[in-house]
């Protein structure tokens, strides 16, 4: 199976990259709208990285790994938002400790040395998920616990890293902060009183 961050040209590791895996899992589950992008195999070839080689059995083997695995990671960004901290912090231990990483160090032709996660055979799932916790910590490690949030838009309860210079991010796209934008203006102007004449 080829390394998660494997490409030309890339230098250490993407770690913000790994934190995004958790993100796309995460979000493959909408329960405002009901709606699950996880359900076969095919949406498990979607998920994992394009430059992963995975048979349609291996990715059916993944699908009720990453299952369970989704609901854990959303706790993770659920309590970070809330402000409960500690318990984000404690959701994600006991998922590094059912999860452990493991490094190894490479370089092409004895320089440009650089991290990997080790691919040790666990399979694609355990590999997933493993990157995503991974990549989590270190975001809070480095950037701080804010940086794991959910969309503030109505309806949406969609989870991101955010990845902005002054930590400012409130929703998981452009699309829904226009429509949160869009309503509020729109309620504003029908809660003005009317031109007098």
């Amino acid at each position: 199976m080829s390394r998660p961050d494997e490409g030309a040209g890339e230098r250490g590791m993407e770690l913000i990259a790994y934190a995004e895996r958790a993100v796309a899992l995460v979000n493959t589950h909408d329960p405002a709208a009901g709606s699950d992008r996880l359900a076969s195999e095919d949406d498990v070839l979607d998920l994992l990285p394009p430059s992963w080689t995975v048979t349609r059995t291996a990715a059916r083997d993944a699908l009720a790994d990453l299952l369970a695995a989704r609901p854990r990671l959303r706790h993770v960004f659920e309590q970070a938002a809330a402000g409960h901290h500690r318990r984000a912090v404690h959701a994600l231990n006991t998922l590094l400790s059912d999860f452990p990483v493991s490094l190894s160090i490479s370089g092409h032709e004895l320089q440009d040395w650089h991290m990997h996660l080790a691919d040790d055979d666990a399979g694609q799932a355990r590999t997933y998920v493993t990157g995503a916790v991974f990549g989590l910590a270190s975001t809070i490690a480095e950037r701080g616990i804010e940086r794991l949030g959910m969309c503030c838009a109505t309806s949406c309860q969609a989870v991101f890293v955010d990845t902005t210079t002054n930590a400012s991010r409130r929703y998981c796209s452009d699309r829904c902060a226009t429509r949160t934008n869009v309503a509020a203006y729109r309620a504003r102007v029908k809660a003005a009183p009317g031109d007098a004449f």
